[in-house]
């Protein structure tokens, strides 16, 4: 097990507000955005989803996060879990609300959502810059920011999807570690 993803679990836990909002927020919003243009077909609110996501995963004093054992990146981990969670809640259980049909207040909300998401992003290809590996940079850009699938990838890398997973979780070590060095959590 990583021991930063350890860190991450335990502040998620022990419930710091710091590390809360930045692992929802920053580090985990471009594999969270990803995820919702692929599951959900309508407008959903990225901070109601979240909240949502959180609750679940911290309901029972943290039971499900617990059960995180450092097998794969905490964000790989949290990638499993939320496509499970998000696809329950658009297959009708506890259905997250079409928000596309709200009041024109809404087109103002969706410009600073975006600005939000543009900020961001630039965040993540600022620290993307900073990776040694140019393999590794690509691979997180590629999977995680462009939905590119694996197989793809892989044959652009001339490699094999098993090895592509290695590379990918080498590469989220060294992303991991530049974003908590960035933040102040070394």
């Amino acid at each position: 097990m990583q021991a930063r993803d350890q860190q991450i679990v335990d502040a998620l836990l022990a419930k710091d507000e710091h590390v809360t909002h930045d692992f929802f927020h920053v580090w985990c919003r471009p594999l969270i955005i990803s995820l919702i243009h692929k599951i959900f077909d309508y407008e959903v609110d990225y901070d109601e989803l979240v909240n949502e996501l959180y609750l679940y995963l911290m309901e029972n004093d943290g039971r499900r996060l617990r059960t995180f054992q450092g097998r794969s990146s905490i964000y790989q981990w949290l990638k499993c879990v939320a496509t499970r969670f998000f696809l329950d809640k658009r297959d009708g259980n506890n259905v997250i609300e079409d928000i596309s049909s709200e009041s024109s207040f809404m087109g103002i909300e969706v410009r600073y959502e975006q600005e939000k998401v543009n900020v961001v992003r630039q965040d993540v290809q600022k620290m993307l810059s900073m990776m040694r590996n140019p393999r590794y940079r690509l691979v997180i850009q590629r999977l995680l920011l462009e939905g590119y699938e694996y197989k793809e990838i892989a044959d652009e890398l001339h490699t094999s999807v098993a090895n592509l997973y290695n590379i990918k979780k080498r590469a989220m070590t060294e992303f991991t570690a530049i974003v908590l060095k960035e933040y102040g959590y070394e």
